[in-house]
């Protein structure tokens, strides 16, 4: 493989490993950033999620030998599934990739002045971000794709059934993979050669983060149509016409040899979509490179600021209101915070369509279910931490020199700051949504004890997220593989729910004692003003920092001195080994 690499032209070598690299921003890591750790740890998030996904088919083998139709029906599922999740990391990494495939200022002024040509540029571009989605299409497929040709193979009667099954399933995914990614590029593409780029960097920002919501909406909302009845329905038609992973999934059958006569019409448009976006993700970087390259060089990237009157709204004191809008802006201005903070924002907006979606209010008010209590908490603890987890990218570590040489307050107004950013960007969003779909349910003062229970649990997931937070939002270096992030983000998952289920069942057998519910929020009123005072105290003797360092590890040789014997002239040098 290597002497393969070789073969390619240095220029393009070079080009290759520096716009793979550029994924991750490094500007904001460490010195001591572990930078392919951080990878691999992403990469082993993937993995687990596939071993998760093997274990249906290998422990529901018998669900294909039942009867006809749950047997089709449990397939059908799963293939659903698995395509819808395979479109929704493909669109996710897409986002990520949002600007690398095509110019930035940055290629222009550096590679410009060089002999090299704007066709190598493209190629090593194209091949950078082909890398990362094959690492993503390899790693969530990593064991499902076997699993499920083995479980789907053994149901034919060919002797070639597996394999026909696992070719099958590889090409729709890599094709669904093509199509969503191409389909991305075409947009950002024709939208960079139309408008002014002025007026794209507006833009982007918008479409990034819409593009997001779209990807995790409709992974969250769109339905499974696990029978041939209820595809052939005619209220479904239009559904299925417009829904591309439906037609990855006829297209998974029509190679697989599954495929019913009815559901012919899906297929095609598979392929004349996937021959349509890739056209024209092939056309908008090739106009790109040859036609905006020029104007990127020539345009600024700062966009001039409105004229006229500003106000800006007040956050506390100055140095709080400060704290708080250079937050706010970090998070909307730059690429990394914005796809970080649109990630989470996304979940907890997923899982309120969720659950309107599965339980729909009816005529007239209904009672308080666990069922509602549940998501709100899950939507609590994913903003509270999400927007927690975000505070960690740094947005400029180059003018962090300026938020060290105006520290002039105290450490303890800093944190603060933080804590009513949290407040005001985490907890009450959350609260005021849970309060909007609280307005089906009665009686109205269950609605309001669960409300007031919703808004102690939310400052207590805000002080816990505070805790040893000694730092300024965005303007702390990152230090990746400094924890093992698909551990964290399992035992996260873990916790979330065991603790939204607890409170739930908590919650419904309080509102029917009274006793019982003031013990209730006394107990989280007094963990809340421990955890409160607690931080307090420690941000009166805390110190900000803005550099995360690994702890430095001293290696001895074990080698130590001993006074002379006797009437020797100088020490003796020994060792314990």
């Amino acid at each position: 493989m290597r002497k393969l690499a070789e073969l390619l032209p240095l220029q393009f070598r070079v080009l290759y490993r520096q716009f793979l690299l550029r994924v991750v921003d490094l500007e904001a890591l460490s010195v001591h950033a572990d930078i392919p750790r951080f990878l691999g740890q992403f990469a082993s998030v993937l993995i687990f999620v596939s071993v998760i996904g093997a274990i249906g088919p290998i422990m529901s083998h018998e669900a294909l030998t039942a009867a006809p139709e749950a047997a089709l029906s449990f397939a059908w599922r799963g293939e659903q599934s698995l395509i819808s999740g395979m479109m929704l990391v493909v669109g996710l990494t897409a986002v990520i990739c949002w600007d690398s495939t095509f110019p930035d200022r940055r290629d222009v002024m550096v590679l410009s002045p060089l002999p090299v040509a704007p066709h190598m540029v493209l190629l090593a571009k194209v091949a950078a971000s082909a890398a990362l989605l094959g690492l993503a299409i390899v790693t969530l497929n990593f064991a499902t794709g076997i699993a499920w040709p083995l479980l789907l193979g053994s149901q034919r009667d060919s002797n070639w059934g597996f394999f026909q099954s696992l070719a099958a399933y590889w090409f729709t995914m890599i094709a669904a993979s093509v199509f969503l990614f191409c389909s991305v590029l075409t947009v950002q593409g024709f939208t960079a050669l139309l408008l002014p780029r002025r007026l794209l960097l507006r833009l982007s920002a918008a479409l990034q983060i819409a593009a997001f919501g779209l990807f995790l909406g409709v992974y969250f909302l769109q339905p499974s149509i696990p029978s041939l009845l209820e595809m052939a329905a005619p209220e479904n038609h239009w559904f299925l016409a417009w829904s591309p992973s439906f037609w990855f999934f006829a297209l998974f059958n029509q190679l697989n040899g599954s495929l019913p006569a009815d559901l012919g019409w899906l297929a095609s448009r598979a392929w004349i979509g996937l021959g349509i976006v890739v056209s024209g993700a092939t056309a908008s970087l090739l106009l790109c490179y040859l036609r905006t390259m020029k104007k990127t060089a020539e345009e600024s990237d700062l966009v001039p600021g409105a004229r006229g009157w500003h106000w800006t709204p007040r956050f506390g004191s100055a140095l709080q209101t400060a704290i708080v809008l250079f937050s706010f802006r970090s998070m909307t201005r730059s690429r990394q915070h914005r796809l970080a903070s649109a990630f989470y924002l996304a979940l907890v907006f997923s899982i309120a369509l969720s659950w309107l979606r599965s339980d729909q209010p009816g005529a007239s008010p209904r009672p308080l279910t666990p069922e509602f209590l549940i998501p709100t908490f899950m939507m609590m603890s994913f903003a509270v931490f999400g927007l927690r987890g975000v505070f960690s990218l740094p947005i400029s570590l180059t003018a962090n020199w300026v938020w060290r040489l105006t520290q002039l307050h105290a450490p303890e107004e800093y944190i603060a700051a933080t804590r009513r950013f949290l407040f005001y960007f985490a907890v009450i969003p959350v609260w005021l949504i849970s309060a909007l779909q609280s307005l089906s349910f009665t009686p109205r003062h269950q609605v309001a004890a669960h409300l007031a229970v919703l808004a102690l649990v939310g400052w207590i997931l805000a002080e816990l997220s505070l805790l040893g937070f000694h730092k300024v939002p965005f303007t702390c270096s990152y230090l990746p593989g400094k924890v093992h992030v698909q551990v964290m983000i399992g035992v996260f998952l873990i916790l979330a729910l065991v603790v939204a289920l607890s409170l739930a069942e908590l919650e419904m057998r309080a509102f029917n004692d009274p006793l019982r519910y003031v013990c209730m929020i006394g107990v989280l009123g007094a963990a809340t003003v421990g955890l409160w005072v607690l931080n307090r105290r420690r941000a009166k003797s805390a110190v900000l920092y803005f550099e995360e360092l690994s702890p430095e590890a001293v290696t001895t040789l074990g080698l130590v001195w001993l006074p002379p014997s006797g009437s020797g002239t100088g020490p003796s040098v020994h060792s314990h080994n």
